[in-house]
């Protein structure tokens, strides 16, 4: 079925419409949720019980390291407080680590500790060879074609399409 779906992508960018067709916001659903599975799969394989929530948040520490626990909310697209259990489970299996703040002793701040940086470094790099073999099955033309789909799509969204939601994202 997905041949025949992007046959038809195929023939309707040939045509030029002027919105995009069912067709193709299907095959970007589709891979919307292929790649959902590359990331589950991924948690899957490190075999520490983390769940996509948590891997979001220890991703955000990486990118942003050490900071108050409200600033990793508001990094998520979450209330302050919605950080806390999650938090508290990471801490207590040792991927993330809980301090304060000398000069302020009600902030508390979350950083990744060396089992989180493992983990999420471990993470990725599986990300990384899960799709290197997958994308190695498909034609060279076609997938630089697709790259360049996917690097047009996110320059339309950007950044703040993902790490920016709309409202308060379930962690």
């Amino acid at each position: 079925m997905p041949y025949a779906i992007l046959a038809s992508v195929r023939r309707t960018v040939a045509h030029g419409p002027a919105g995009p067709s069912d067709e193709e916001i299907l095959a970007f659903q589709m891979t919307t949720r292929d790649l959902i599975g590359v990331a589950l799969h991924s948690l899957d394989a490190a075999g520490e019980g983390v769940s996509l929530p948590q891997m979001r948040l220890l991703l955000t520490l990486r990118n942003v390291g050490r900071c108050p626990s409200p600033r990793v909310a508001q990094a998520l697209g979450l209330g302050a407080s919605s950080v806390t259990r999650p938090a508290d489970r990471l801490a207590e299996s040792g991927h993330l680590l809980r301090g304060g703040d000398p000069h302020h002793r009600s902030v508390v701040t979350l950083e990744l500790s060396d089992r989180g940086r493992t983990l999420v470094a471990r993470v990725l790099e599986w990300r990384r060879e899960e799709l290197m073999q997958i994308l190695s099955r498909i034609n060279p033309v076609v997938r630089a074609q697709a790259a360049q789909a996917l690097v047009d799509f996110h320059s339309v969204v950007g950044d703040a399409y993902a790490t920016e939601p709309p409202g308060p994202v379930p962690l």
